[in-house]
Formats: structure tokens, C-alpha cells, sequence
């Protein structure tokens, strides 16, 4: 599995890493953890407000910080779509 965090970098950006890398540990999740930093890469996702969160290459959420929990749920789901 692939986590992209889309974002420049911000504290916002930097937070929603730590939540998803936390939140695949603790799934158990064979991932890899890609921080998008490009703002074209970032646009080419179709996301116009970071940060963002992707995995395998869809958005799952941007624009907002999601929760610890729903980290985990939006990866769990992703999981399960497979």
C-alpha cells in the first residue's frame, strides 16, 4: 500500500503523516509512506486544498487534518476495497 500525504510541508501536512504512519502501524499495514511536495504533483491529484491524503494514488481526504480515528478508518477501508 502506498500513503501519499499531499501537502508543502506545513505543520498540518506534517501532523496528518505522523496520524497515517501511526494509524498504519497500528493496522498492521505493509505501506509505504510518500510525502507529495510538488504543488503540480499535488494538483495533478485534483486537490486544491492540503493537505491531502491518498493511497495508491486516490484521494481519500484533503483540505483538513482528518482525526486519528478516521485515519484509520479511511486506511482500513482502503484495505478492504483491494
Amino acid at each position: 500500500m502506498k500513503i501519499q500525504i499531499l501537502g508543502t510541508g506545513c505543520a498540518k501536512c506534517r501532523k496528518l503523516a505522523e496520524l497515517a504512519e501511526k494509524a498504519a502501524q497500528e493496522l498492521g499495514l505493509d505501506y509505504e509512506l510518500v510525502k507529495v511536495t510538488a504543488i503540480g504533483e499535488i494538483l495533478d491529484f485534483g486537490v486544491m486544498a492540503t493537505p491531502g491524503l491518498a493511497v495508491d494514488g486516490k484521494v481519500l481526504a484533503a483540505g483538513k487534518v482528518p482525526t486519528a480515528d478516521q485515519v484509520k478508518k479511511l486506511l482500513q477501508d482502503s484495505l478492504e476495497e483491494n
